[in-house]
């Protein structure tokens, strides 16, 4: 079976990790709440549903390029971890 096809939407610019939030430059497409994306990086390679998602504490359902968003995330990341989405 083929693997879906994935697009970047973004990269991590920073992790905070006593609360495990990730904030993530949305560079291409949209993130949406419920939309599965893929964290990888060089020690990084998860996936993971969008549960919620904020712009300076205020909860937003679509994040657009061009937006940084904070998204609680289930395992750390690191700076510049790419974030794909299926297409």
């Amino acid at each position: 079976m083929d693997k879906p096809e994935e697009m970047q939407v973004g990269k991590v610019s920073h992790y905070f990790s006593k609360i495990g939030v990730a904030v993530i430059d949305v560079t291409g497409g949209s993130i949406k709440v419920g939309d599965e994306i893929h964290i990888k990086g060089h020690t990084t390679d998860f996936k993971q549903k969008v549960a919620s998602m904020q712009i300076e504490q205020d909860k937003i359902e679509i994040a657009e390029p061009g937006q940084s968003i904070g998204i609680k995330v289930n395992e750390p990341v690191r700076q510049h971890d790419a974030v794909y989405k299926e297409i």
